[in-house]
């Protein structure tokens, strides 16, 4: 590689000769962050990853082995990906990208080869409990956007593997903003291992220079008549819910702007009623239902659009009327006052009036003032769109939106995304309209103008967003605040929130030295580290997204709205479940004994795909606005393909490498629960990821386990689905010890089921169906006694690790399912799908790329990847 003598450009032998600007405060920030685990705070837009670069390349060049670099998102993930491959002097073929399109094969061939791996957390992590990746080489490791290192987010748990399993390891974090306050900093810093802080600010020297003043205007809006009649209308039935859960005793407020806390305070005595099996408390959590979808209705109709409050409606009603509708969403659309707001809300012709400020505000700033280009900002998917369409009307205006299609609202692929951003870098449209997508890190170019539509109270996200302006020339941000509604708390909320973090920036910037004292290097002592990652900081894995209900609220409360509180269960006169409501039937017993196998052989036959639950298809795999976190669990996004099962037939694979490792087959939807990934961080044991066809963690040749919680196995005892007979059936047939553990406390008191019905079951599972029934107290005893049978197993009894996948004899239809799935590792229901399409498994086989892209669940990468296998030449 040619030096270069420009004093202007570092100088180093892995980067690109006059690419990367030479800024003091980036040199000093990249030279602090060399010689320790370091949390550099930036503001946005100043080359926080050109700092992690600095250091990636010293790390290659001085200490040799691979550098990791993660982002929450995909979009992000590609933009650094691009950066990297002009700033270094390194092969292309050697930076490589880890997202859920990579199938996990192909990932874990390129990683041996890769100098620099640039990924989602969520791949990495599955990577990592699945066996396929060893971080032992990683000599740097950078968490971007690394405020979301708290709680379960996949931040936390790879820190504590890197930590743990490399033998040089360095850690870069990276925020624009990594918390609200001290305490949420210094959880970031004690779950990624870091020992010290570099704050700079825009006030530093040696940033001045490349910073202009952003001014930050807050504007009123004033709601017309017909508007504030909607909203009247919805609170009225407000005040009504909340009178009956007054009634229950769980509040003592009526008034419809109750804050979320005083809401979440109901939700847990009301939560305290059910698990006191009082009837009371689950009509009560109904009721707190439509509170929730209420105050929703309320925030959109005051403080974004009618038209998003229509679109609201029209969701509600598809609701009330779809099979297995809560009673929260039918009592809803059926309550006069509500069905009043709706009609009101469709005979309305008017624009919100913060639509046609919003006009003459990009009026002013690109024809008056002359400016080039302006983003505005949304909460709601539904508000970007209609946005779009009016703004188009006067100016050249595209959307930016997340991949998912959330709530019937189409999203946008990441071909599109970036498409869009290419576009609007490259000047050929003036106005992005843009959701929670655009907030962190994106490389959005310098604006004239950023336009908040609401206020944002979380300082993290209003700090990111402003940060899209004023980097290169002045620049202002205009936030729309509609007076006498929510938008006014949040306005409050936010400057609070704002002037907290620029104090707690600035105390920590003055006493850094002082607080890297009380944060624990995990070198000195493991168990100290492990205390440390048990942290709950303010951002959490979901990420708040487009139709959010901001400070935390959940969009629409949907999630309230539980099976538990509806759920029509079997009952006898005394309101409980009848004795022999759940026993087996004759003929699922009766299949038990005739799969019977010996003890110590293993069965042959036909391995068959997962269950629907664990589709890893497109339809299964979809991202929301700011993170992957979605498709964690499928080792898929978007454009969705599953993790590629095993077409061997009853394979044993033995444990690799250390003779003394103890492996546990974990199958993928288990993913959900910590169990995973606390076994892979254990000593001596190797976890290893599938889609088995049956069980849920594989221990050896003949023993697997199906985990339940009580919940859950109540459930299948009183739900439509599988009965755990049928699956308990299954799980007999293909391995000759199986075992059901039930986790948790309170299996006779979680429902309202006779205690009777309950033993009758267990009696029957294991003298029918010849199963262990083992009780676990947690998740954490889950673990300690799957790894007790596995070693029994593995190193007293010295057998190996089969995985099954024998059923009963298929159906004519289940083997059509079977043969389509088998095509590129697509799932069961997307396989259904198919098959429902096309009528024959032969016309799925010659079916055209482009019909094949028609059919739900098949995105662009599957269709190919299907004429991929049925077209080409056998080799």
């Amino acid at each position: 590689m040619a030096a270069t003598d420009d004093p202007d450009y570092v100088d180093h032998p892995l980067l690109s000769p006059g690419f990367i600007e030479r800024r003091r405060y980036q040199t000093r920030l990249a030279s602090t962050a060399r010689e320790g685990h370091t949390l550099v705070c930036l503001p946005t837009g100043l080359g926080k990853t050109t700092v992690s670069l600095l250091v990636t390349a010293h790390r290659l060049h001085e200490a040799g082995g691979k550098a990791l670099f993660l982002a929450p998102t995909k979009p992000l993930v590609q933009q650094h990906a691009e950066f990297y491959r002009e700033a270094l002097e390194i092969p292309d073929e050697e930076i490589v990208v880890f997202t859920g399109e990579i199938r996990p094969e192909d990932r874990a061939d390129a990683w041996d080869d890769a100098r620099v791996v640039i990924a989602t957390p969520q791949v990495v992590e599955n990577d990592l409990v699945g066996s396929r990746i060893s971080l032992s080489d990683v000599t740097h490791l950078t968490f971007d956007e690394c405020h979301r290192a708290s709680g379960d987010y996949a931040y936390v748990y790879i820190a504590e593997r890197y930590h743990a399993d490399a033998v040089d390891p360095l850690v870069t974090g990276m925020s624009a903003s990594p918390g609200g306050d001290k305490e949420a900093i210094l959880n970031v810093c004690q779950n990624l291992g870091i020992s010290e802080v570099e704050v700079m600010t825009e006030a530093d020297e040696d940033v001045d220079e490349y910073t202009h003043d952003t001014s930050v205007e807050w504007e009123r809006i004033q709601l017309p008549d017909e508007i504030l009649q909607i909203r009247d209308a919805l609170n009225e039935v407000i005040k009504d819910r909340l009178q009956k859960l007054k009634s229950l005793g769980v509040t003592n407020t009526t008034q419809p702007d109750v804050s979320q806390k005083q809401l979440n305070r109901m939700r847990g005595k009301l939560q305290e009623l059910m698990d006191a099996d009082k009837s009371e408390g689950y009509k009560g959590m109904s009721t707190h239902a439509e509170v929730m979808k209420l105050r929703r209705a309320v925030e959109l109709v005051e403080t974004q659009s009618v038209e998003s409050v229509r679109r609201y409606f029209e969701r509600q009603r598809n609701a009330a009327r779809s099979s297995g509708a809560s009673k929260a969403s039918q009592r809803l659309v059926a309550e006069p006052k509500v069905r009043e707001a709706m009609r009101l809300a469709e005979s309305y012709d008017g624009t919100h009036p913060k639509f046609s400020r919003a006009r003459i505000l990009l009026a002013q700033t690109l024809g008056i003032e002359g400016g080039e280009r302006v983003i505005v900002f949304t909460e709601s998917r539904d508000t970007a769109e209609a946005l779009t369409e009016f703004l188009s009307a006067s100016f050249d205006v595209r959307r930016f939106v997340g991949q998912g299609d959330k709530e019937s609202s189409e999203g946008m692929t990441q071909k599109e995304q970036q498409e869009t951003l290419d576009d609007f870098r490259s000047g050929e449209f003036e106005v992005l309209v843009s959701t929670s997508v655009a907030e962190e890190g994106l490389d959005v170019p310098e604006v004239d103008l950023v336009l908040f539509f609401e206020p944002v109270p979380t300082a993290i996200r209003s700090i990111q967003r402003k940060g899209r302006t004023g980097r290169q020339a002045e620049g202002s941000v205009v936030v729309l605040l509609a007076e006498d509604t929510r938008d006014e708390a949040y306005f409050w909320i936010s400057r609070r929130r704002e002037k907290e973090m620029e104090s707690e920036l600035r105390d920590l910037k003055s006493v850094a030295g002082d607080i890297e004292s009380e944060l624990n290097p995990p070198q000195e002592a493991l168990e100290a580290y492990e205390d440390a990652g048990d942290g709950d900081g303010e951002e959490r894995s979901g990420e708040p997204g487009d139709e959010s209900d901001r400070g935390g609220q959940s969009g629409g409360g949907d999630e309230h709205d539980s099976a538990s509180v509806d759920a029509e269960t079997p009952a006898q006169a005394n309101g409980q479940a009848g004795l022999t409501d759940f026993g087996p039937t004759d003929e699922e017993i009766e299949r038990a004994r005739d799969g019977e196998v010996e003890s110590g052989t293993e069965t042959d036959g036909e391995s068959e795909s997962a269950a629907a639950s664990a589709d890893m298809s497109e339809s299964a795999a979809t991202n929301t606005e700011a993170s992957e976190s979605e498709a964690a669990n499928a080792d898929s996004t978007a454009e969705g393909d599953s993790e590629p099962r095993d077409d061997e037939e009853g394979v044993v694979a033995t444990a690799e490498g250390d003779e003394e490792e103890t492996e546990i087959v974990v199958d993928q939807r288990e993913l959900d629960a910590p169990i995973a990934k606390d076994l892979s961080k254990r000593d001596g044991v190797r976890t290893r990821l599938e889609t088995l066809a049956v069980g849920d963690y594989v221990l050896s040749d003949r023993v697997a386990v199906e985990r339940k919680s009580v919940a859950d196995f109540l459930d299948t005892l009183l739900g439509d689905e599988r009965s755990i007979f049928e699956q308990i059936g299954d799980l007999s047939r293909a391995y000759a010890r199986p075992v059901l553990i039930v986790e948790g406390e309170g299996l006779y008191e979680e429902r309202n089921v006779h205690p009777g019905a309950i033993r009758g079951a267990l009696a029957s599972l294991a003298v029918d169906f010849d199963v262990s029934v083992l009780q676990t107290r947690d998740e954490d005893d889950t673990a300690a006694l799957l790894l007790t049978i596995a070693e029994r197993e593995q190193t007293e009894r010295d057998r190996t690790v089969s995985v099954h996948g024998e059923k009963s004899a298929k159906t004519l239809a289940e083997q059509q399912e079977y043969v389509v799935s088998a095509i590129a590792d697509i799932g069961p229901v997307t396989a259904q799908s198919l098959l429902e399409e096309f009528g024959t498994v032969e016309q799925v086989m010659t079916a055209r790329e482009d019909d094949l892209r028609e059919v739900s669940g098949i995105g662009e990468v599957t269709a190919e990847r299907i004429r991929e296998v049925v077209g080409s030449d056998y080799v």
